[in-house]
């Protein structure tokens, strides 16, 4: 490349973020995140059963595979990429990244379950799933509840999270917290997988600690603009922890909190105020909101990446 490091890294992010925005995801036959949940069934089709330890050895090594398989391809992308012209680089470095992100992705699941809810409350009931994985006998109230809560867990995992890794350590970074994302998006649950998937979920606590703290944070500020951002600071000081897990409550509690309402999942955890009732409408508001984060999130990476790539030049 002949230009510039510092402005290659940032142009290839601002690009990614473009090419996200006006094209959405690829097909799933060309789409990494497919062939990573092929790569890690095909792992785990192979894996002991019945024996705790054996299981737990064997989920480290699906872990360090398939994070290694995806570090390796990324690296792979940058030895190639940098022996061409900046002019060609540069659109393929972005799509290259844009895969391991998804912001317009993330925003249409939940307006899809927002336009749902207004005449099939069955359809929004099959559009949740694409969010998150809840029962599915949901009215109304806990449909919306579920659909904010995953557009603020998701605007870490799906946005802040790849985008931060792509700024610190390249797109073998990026490619390599997807599929750590992705396997325990698959086998980091209790239940059958609770030693075969006890790596992937607790790589994807570490790996999500930092990113989510962050999205946390950044919702806090946007709900200043809303004037609510006393209400969302407070439900993050006071309710971040009611949640086992480390990440989680860190987005949803001020997402909660910026939008004066009350989200629950029931016997585990129960934040915001509950100052308005659990409406469609209140999902277009929280996607407003993840709309401004991702937007902020994708000009502060491309600002991290230059100002990483001029450094380690």
């Amino acid at each position: 490349m002949t230009t510039d490091s510092s402005i290659m890294a940032a142009a290839t992010v601002l690009l990614a973020g473009v090419i996200d925005v006006a094209f959405g995801e690829p097909p799933n036959a060309i789409h990494p995140v497919v062939w990573i949940g092929w790569l890690v069934t095909a792992l785990e089709r192979h894996g002991p059963r019945g024996r705790p330890r054996a299981e737990l050895a064997y989920g480290a090594l699906i872990v360090a595979v398939t994070a290694g398989v995806c570090a390796a391809t990324g690296l792979a992308v940058v030895v190639v990429l940098v022996r061409l012209p900046w002019w060609l680089a540069l659109p393929l470095g972005a799509v290259a990244l844009k895969v391991t992100f998804s912001l317009r992705g993330l925003v249409s699941a939940g307006r899809h379950v927002q336009r749902a809810l207004d005449t099939d409350t069955d359809a929004a009931r099959e559009g949740l799933r694409a969010l998150v994985s809840r029962h599915r006998a949901l009215e109304p109230p806990q449909i919306v509840s579920a659909a904010i809560e995953s557009l603020a867990e998701n605007l870490t995992d799906s946005v802040v999270a790849p985008l931060l890794f792509f700024a610190l350590f390249g797109l073998p970074g990026a490619l390599a917290y997807r599929a750590i994302n992705t396997m325990d998006a698959m086998i980091g649950y209790h239940g059958e997988y609770e030693y075969l998937g006890k790596v992937a979920a607790r790589a994807d606590d570490v790996a999500n600690f930092v990113p989510a703290r962050l999205t946390g944070l950044l919702l806090t500020a946007l709900a200043a603009t809303r004037g609510t951002g006393a209400a969302a600071w407070a439900a993050l000081r006071r309710q971040r922890r009611l949640s086992t897990s480390p990440n989680k409550l860190w987005t949803i509690a001020p997402m909660a909190g910026a939008l004066g309402v009350q989200l629950e999942k029931p016997g585990v955890y129960a934040v915001g105020p509950d100052t308005r009732p659990l409406r469609a409408a209140v999902i277009g508001e929280a996607a407003v909101l993840v709309w401004a984060a991702g937007a902020i999130a994708l000009v502060a990476t491309a600002g991290l990446a230059a100002l990483l790539a001029g450094w380690w030049k």
